[in-house]
């Protein structure tokens, strides 16, 4: 297949890009480079079925492709409160451009939606059929309500068109390619601790993440780009093993036999309190489930940022 990723050059995008090659797919990487990088795509360039294209997604897109991934969006809360306007708009605009790609090639279309759009969730774990509990006027607002936007002019475009389309609500997510400045928990601990510098905890550490290795989570983004039954589908892709911050910070100290001492600061706000998927339709839709254990995927992480 052709297939066309925008925010190829990102942490996600670019090892969804490198594993599609493996695939044998012909890989269009469209990336504006603002939280992207190209020594992402070093080990692909050379690839003859790949194309890397410097453009912003929020611009017309000409390709033929039997496939489009929309990734392109700021992801983190340091980017996305840095870019609020850019952030609203790839999410946007964005998502329009890239489904018209979809529309006129009558392309499988797979949007990269979050786990955000529960924003601080009343229900744990969070199910595909959960509204959400958003702030639609907080400083979490441009990347939550825009991917609530995304997620329903996909489905409007499902509806109005009947094009292939599949949601996939990605929780944390971590791995190497992750940036130093990236403002994430885990490069933020790892970092830290390599330095031998105070872990900072926001809160008192009890709100919980769920951490998936990269490698799952783009073995399940692949699965939903080819299977039939995921069509027209919203599917929560993460790891389902809930732990809080402070427990994160202690294990991260431990793994890197760390001097560092654990601080903490104001916990900002609209900070969701609980992250936990529920993925019985990733089970049952895909067949996927996260498989590299948290201290593996750390282990890889850490090594990583060593490098």
């Amino acid at each position: 297949m052709k297939i066309l990723v925008t925010g190829g050059a990102g942490f996600i995008g670019s090892h969804l890009c490198a594993k599609l090659l493996d695939l044998g797919h012909v890989v269009y990487c469209l990336d504006n480079l603002c939280t992207g990088s190209v020594e992402n795509l070093e080990d692909m360039r050379d690839n003859p079925r790949f194309r890397f294209i410097l453009a912003d997604a929020t611009a017309p897109i000409t390709l033929e492709v039997d496939a489009v991934a929309h990734l392109a969006s700021p992801a983190s809360p340091v980017d996305y409160q840095r870019m609020p306007v850019q952030t609203m708009l790839v999410n946007s605009l964005g998502t329009y451009q890239s489904l018209e790609v979809a529309r006129k090639n009558s392309a499988r279309y797979l949007l990269a939606s979050t786990s955000e759009v529960y924003g601080d969730p009343l229900k744990v774990p969070q199910d595909e059929d959960y509204p959400g509990n958003v702030n639609p006027v907080g400083p979490r607002a441009c990347y939550d309500e825009s991917k609530r936007f995304a997620e329903a002019l996909t489905a409007t475009y499902r509806r109005l068109y009947g094009l292939e389309t599949v949601i996939l609500r990605i929780f944390n997510t971590y791995g190497p390619r992750m940036r130093r400045e990236d403002g994430r928990v885990v490069p933020n601990f790892i970092q830290q601790a390599l330095a031998g510098i105070p872990l900072t905890v926001y809160g008192d550490g009890t709100q919980t993440r769920s951490f998936c290795y990269v490698d799952d989570l783009v073995e399940g983004i692949c699965l939903a780009l080819e299977s039939e039954k995921a069509v027209g589908q919203v599917i929560n892709l993460g790891n389902d093993r809930e732990m809080t911050v402070l427990e994160l910070a202690r294990l991260v100290k431990e793994m890197l036999d760390s001097p560092s001492d654990i601080t903490f600061l104001p916990l900002p706000e609209d900070d969701p309190r609980r992250r936990k998927p529920d993925l019985t339709r990733a089970r049952e839709i895909l067949g996927w489930e996260p498989v590299t254990g948290l201290e593996e995927g750390l282990r890889r992480t850490m090594e990583w940022f060593r490098g």
